[in-house]
């Protein structure tokens, strides 16, 4: 058995329990609501249903069985694009809602088992579960993928990512305005010490650089380009929070619900713009690009409305 505790954040107040654990833990909402209805979810010792509502403040209790060890499943992703495909590498661009790869607790779409949905092969480098994937996004983060189709390029993709040599351009809309506005953010990030499904700045974590710049700036919100030199787990949201402007629609890292409500929002304001890399087999240079998804574009008009 798995289990997990804490405080109910402000930003998760009034939600359905099964929807607040999928937005917490990263499960499924239909596993969400299996930990519920099997009596796993405890807010102050009172055992809730998948259908109550959480309160702030609350001390939230999760145990749960862990599943068997995860395995691409084919899938169909209508909304999955193919950005460029050749013989060695397929570069993607993931819909929100989508996660990279299989893993406990998860059963929704993956990237992986779209492509093997499609018809694509690709590289066995890597844990079975994992294979090709040599970067991650977030679930709830839209944007540019690549996945290497050849272990060779599964190498020199890996490498390139390990020395700092890929072009991760991201653009983010956060809370308020940064000052200044425009900037690098270097400091540390490792498991959050009360959440191990989070993470924050530490003392004890691995170096992680994030440069920044505004590129619209709204009453409540900015829209800011970002560039990563590092790629640690939550790096954007977790140094954008940590300077008091979180990622908008990121209730786990403590964006105002309010706002996220007012533009529409399910999920962090967080896309993957560009990506750019020496190809691993012509060593050319190539860049790609994703517009926004229709969620963030809308967000993106209502605050240049106001």
């Amino acid at each position: 058995m798995e289990s997990r505790s804490l405080v109910v954040p402000d930003g998760l107040a009034g939600e359905r329990a099964d929807s607040a654990l999928a937005k917490l833990l990263g499960f499924s909402r239909t596993f969400a609501a299996e930990v519920a209805e099997a009596g796993g979810v405890l807010v102050d010792g009172v055992v809730l249903g998948k259908s109550d509502r959480l309160v702030a403040g609350g001390w939230l209790e999760v145990t749960w069985q862990s599943r068997v060890e995860p395995s691409i499943v084919p899938v169909v992703v209508a909304d999955l694009g193919i950005v460029h495909d050749d013989d060695d590498i397929v570069v993607v661009d993931k819909p929100a809602g989508v996660a990279a790869h299989p893993s406990i607790g998860w059963d929704g779409p993956t990237v992986l088992g779209a492509l093997a949905g499609a018809g694509y092969r690709i590289a066995t480098s890597g844990a079975a579960e994992r294979a090709g994937i040599v970067h991650r996004l977030d679930v709830g983060t839209s944007g540019l993928m690549v996945v290497a189709k050849t272990e060779s390029a599964y190498s020199a993709l890996k490498r390139a990512f390990h020395d700092r040599e890929v072009d991760k351009i991201y653009h983010a809309v956060v809370q308020g305005h940064p000052d200044p506005l425009a900037g690098t953010i270097d400091a540390p990030i490792g498991r959050h010490p009360g959440a191990s499904w989070k993470f924050a700045i530490t003392s004890d974590g691995k170096a992680s650089v994030t440069h920044y710049e505004t590129l619209e700036a709204f009453p409540s919100a900015a829209l800011l380009e970002i560039q990563l030199e590092t790629g640690r787990t939550h790096q954007i949201r977790v140094h954008m929070a940590a300077q008091r402007h979180p990622c908008v629609g990121d209730a786990m890292y403590g964006a105002d619900p309010t706002i996220s409500a007012r533009l529409g929002l399910a999920r962090q304001w967080l896309h993957a713009k560009r990506l750019g890399f020496e190809h691993p087999a012509t060593r050319q240079h190539v860049e790609f690009e994703s517009p926004y998804p229709a969620d963030l574009q809308h967000a993106l008009e209502v605050l240049r409305g106001d």
